[in-house]
């Protein structure tokens, strides 16, 4: 059997990250980016396994990337490259179990070990990516808990 090379930067070819989130649980940062007036920035997931429900920005952890370095390129690749240094506040650690993975396919599970962070800083949602979400919107954290297009998993940071 012909063995993979590693790939450069943490990034697995589609294959080998099917299989390892078959075998592994993954380990990732959501982002509870709060504005001046307390509201929480939730998008409208665009992706697998989280598709369709409105969820807070984040990503995942790459093999051998430092939580700071993760943290600057997930806050980056999820919110833009305009923002300043932020004064990110540990929230936590979670899990997430999905019954589907990434590519929509049922019977086949994710696991997420999941570090929360929050921060303060407003944004224009207009100036945000669509790449991960196909929009967004600012909301207080008693509206997204009780919001039933809300994801669970989103609704659990603003129960507690």
């Amino acid at each position: 059997m012909r063995e993979t090379p590693p790939q450069r930067g943490g990034v697995l070819a589609r294959s080998d990250f099917r299989q390892a989130v078959e075998m592994l649980p993954l380990v990732s940062i959501d982002l509870l980016l709060r504005d001046g007036a307390g509201n929480y920035l939730t998008g409208l997931r665009a992706n697998p396994p989280a598709q369709g429900a409105w969820f807070v920005p984040g990503g995942r952890i790459r093999k051998n990337e430092p939580l700071r370095d993760a943290l600057r390129r997930i806050v980056h690749d999820e919110l833009g490259p305009s923002l300043p240094e932020l004064a990110w506040t540990s929230r936590g650690v979670y899990e997430h179990f999905y019954g589907t993975n990434f590519a929509g396919e049922a019977g086949r599970s994710t696991h997420y070990v999941v570090l929360a962070f929050e921060a303060e800083l407003s944004l224009d949602t207009a100036s945000l990516p669509l790449v991960q979400h196909n929009g967004y919107r600012w909301l207080p954290g008693e509206v997204i808990a009780a919001d039933p297009g809300v994801h669970p998993y989103t609704q659990a940071y603003f129960k507690e």
